[in-house]
């Protein structure tokens, strides 16, 4: 059995659910029992349970087989093992809380979304067979970083940060004055009792 097909086909049946973050990592040096474990996010207990069922059909329409089913019961966490790969359909509370990627991560397996074949090279090929892939597949290599802008604060359009605050000193003597002038006003100036 070619694991590359078994995981397109589980990959394709989740995607055809909209599945979210979906994680294909290598578990060939971890386990003898599988070679790959698939992580996916269901955003209700309905979507964990139409993801499980979408990929078995997705899986036995291309005449593979699926061992066993579990925890459709309550839909949050589900479990189908097609034998030499693991899928587990989580809901995000779940998943964060055991994050698997931990335990089984390492070695994440990059495939393209879509329909898109993929090209993978197995963990076990030797370091020069992985380059020579990667020289072959532009798609393969990673992608140039972009560079991080910093933001710069806000500022008043058309005025520049010392500026402001001159303005604003040349402005408080001026206020001032017009305070007194306005109090001066309200009270005009008491005229003194005559003595009698």
């Amino acid at each position: 059995m070619d694991i590359r097909k078994l995981q397109r086909a589980i990959v394709d049946g989740l995607e055809d659910v909209k599945a979210q973050n979906i994680v294909v990592l290598n578990t060939e040096h971890l386990s003898a029992l599988f070679e790959r474990v698939i992580i996916a996010s269901g955003t209700s207990n309905r979507q964990t349970k139409a993801l499980a069922a979408s990929v078995r059909d997705s899986v036995k329409s291309r005449g593979l087989q699926v061992m066993a089913t579990e925890g459709e019961d309550n839909g949050e966490w589900i479990i189908v093992d097609c034998g030499a790969a693991v899928a587990h359909i989580m809901q995000p509370s779940i998943r964060d809380y055991y994050h698997l990627e931990e335990i089984w991560g390492g070695k994440p397996v990059r495939m393209k979304v879509g329909d898109a074949k993929t090209t993978l090279v197995k963990a076990s090929e030797p370091e020069p067979a992985r380059k020579a892939a990667a020289k072959a597949d532009p798609a393969r290599q990673p992608a140039a970083k972009k560079a991080a802008t910093r933001k710069r604060p806000l500022k008043p359009a058309g005025v520049s940060r010392p500026a402001a605050g001159q303005a604003a000193a040349k402005a408080a003597p001026a206020r001032k004055a017009a305070a007194r002038k306005s109090a001066a006003a309200k009270n005009p100036a008491r005229k003194a009792p005559r003595a009698r």
